[in-house]
């Protein structure tokens, strides 16, 4: 995987090819993927799966629709015969597109060790360590199921208006699943680990992803049913910022606002938090799971206040969406492979560190619900309604956390939680999750410290 994807003279060849019946813009996007996943389940290794691929989509604008082909494989027959594809249905002349220069190599994110030169029994031996330190948490420990992943991914893109860029991205993940059991009662928790690095990155923590797995699953055993009705909530550091990812995230984004299916459409410039609250999109972030150089349009990658201090300030742009409104896109066209097309997608979406402390934002709780990890939710982005499910949640009693709880969901508003949170913690944390959208499903960051919320429906089982 050293060779160049795509030389200049071919990409502006696979151009003229795509605009040769018209069109105002076409773009070719080229790949090329290696991945490997290990699973591990009661110590054994049960799944070593490798894949490799090689592939380019090419697209071609003309007015409001585009046309879009694919095809296996980087020859220059298959370029051409893709582009032949996109342009088929045109019939309006000739477009010449801008000679496309050579390319313009992103900045790369620090891999020491890359994990191609790392032998597979090393891997599976790091998810053996990973189901032994989950089962000396305790002996109701009873299940481990462990993975890990890898993924090399290079790209080049290259469009009509003299665009040629490239990245070479990779990631590694490593997953824990641990089941807990006790006089005929069940509990699983989850941990991930994961980041744009090398095999470093697993494998200094892998004993701490199984350890909190497990740690989750026994803590849910004492757990109680969770509380209902409407009270303070604080959601925990880290993957906690899922919860801002999803009931905000989403209707940030660009073609959501355009379709008038967002509900912070035309509310750019006003207060939709508190001061205190400042929050961004920004695949620059070092080693981060949703970080890249660019993204799958040629545009750099970059830091997106979405809100500052309380107020609306951007959406999330691919370039058709940016011309639309006639603005600059954010760096958020992303696809899941050369087989899709652009859409605007999150990349790293957190919240900024406060200055609040989270034993003291708790301590100020009479009575309420802390939420420290999610299973999933729904949001609806044009009104901004969400329901997510909680993993693991405390009741608050008294300033202080007390009995975990089970089968907590949080209902809500995103509009109005937002509105809500009069405290931000200063215990900033970042994790991996992957986010689906129109059928595509792309790694995403998500973060934040500790957030309180003034007020939230919790729906449980205990008045």
């Amino acid at each position: 995987m050293s060779e160049e994807l795509l030389a200049p003279e071919l990409a502006t060849r696979a151009l003229e090819r795509a605009l040769a019946r018209g069109g105002e813009f076409a773009e070719v996007f080229c790949e090329e993927r290696a991945t490997l996943t290990i699973g591990l389940e009661e110590t054994r290794v049960e799944r070593v799966r490798t894949g490799r691929e090689r592939g380019a989509g090419l697209r071609v604008v003309s007015g409001e629709v585009t046309h879009f082909a694919h095809v296996d494989g980087l020859a220059e027959e298959d370029l051409l015969a893709a582009a032949e594809a996109a342009s088929s249905a045109l019939a309006d002349g000739r477009t010449e597109p801008v000679p496309v220069p050579a390319a313009a190599a992103a900045p790369g994110q620090a891999i020491e060790i890359p994990p191609a030169e790392v032998d597979d029994a090393s891997k599976a031996e790091l998810l053996r360590g990973l189901d032994q330190h989950a089962r000396e948490r305790g002996s109701a420990v009873s299940a481990v199921i462990g993975s890990y992943g890898e993924e090399r991914r290079r790209v080049a893109v290259a469009n009509s208006e003299g665009t040629h860029a490239t990245d070479d991205r990779t990631r590694v993940r490593l997953g824990a699943q641990a089941v807990a059991r006790r006089n005929g009662e069940a509990e699983t928790g989850h941990e991930t680990l994961g980041g744009h690095r090398g095999f470093e990155l697993v494998a200094e923590q892998a004993a701490g992803v199984g350890e909190r797995a497990a740690d989750r699953a026994l803590t849910m055993l004492d757990a109680g049913p969770a509380p209902a009705g409407t009270m303070p909530v604080v959601v925990g550091g880290g993957f906690g910022g899922v919860l801002f990812h999803e009931m905000t995230g989403h209707g940030l984004e660009a073609d959501h606002v355009q379709k008038g299916a967002s509900v912070y459409e035309g509310r750019i410039g006003e207060s939709v938090a508190e001061p205190l609250l400042t929050a961004y999109d920004d695949g620059r972030l070092p080693n981060e799971w949703g970080t890249e150089g660019i993204d799958d349009e040629g545009t750099p990658m970059q830091r997106t206040a979405v809100i500052e201090e309380g107020q609306l300030r951007s959406f999330l742009y691919d370039l058709l969406r940016a011309r639309k409104d006639g603005v600059s896109s954010t760096g958020n066209g992303r696809r899941e492979s050369f087989r899709h097309l652009p859409i605007p997608r999150m990349t790293n979406t957190y919240i900024a560190p406060g200055d609040a402390d989270p034993e003291a934002m708790i301590s100020e709780v009479k009575r309420g619900f802390y939420a420290v990890a999610f299973a999933g939710g729904q949001v609806e982005p044009a009104t901004g309604d969400f329901v997510f499910g909680v993993s693991e949640g405390y009741l608050i009693e008294d300033g202080r956390p007390t009995r975990p709880c089970k089968g907590a969901t949080l209902i809500g508003n995103g509009l109005e939680a937002l509105r809500a949170i009069d405290a931000v913690g200063s215990d900033f944390e970042m994790k991996t999750g992957f986010c689906g959208k129109g059928g595509q499903s792309v790694p995403v960051g998500t973060g934040q410290g500790h957030v309180r919320i003034r007020e939230l429906t919790v729906g449980g089982t205990s008045l």
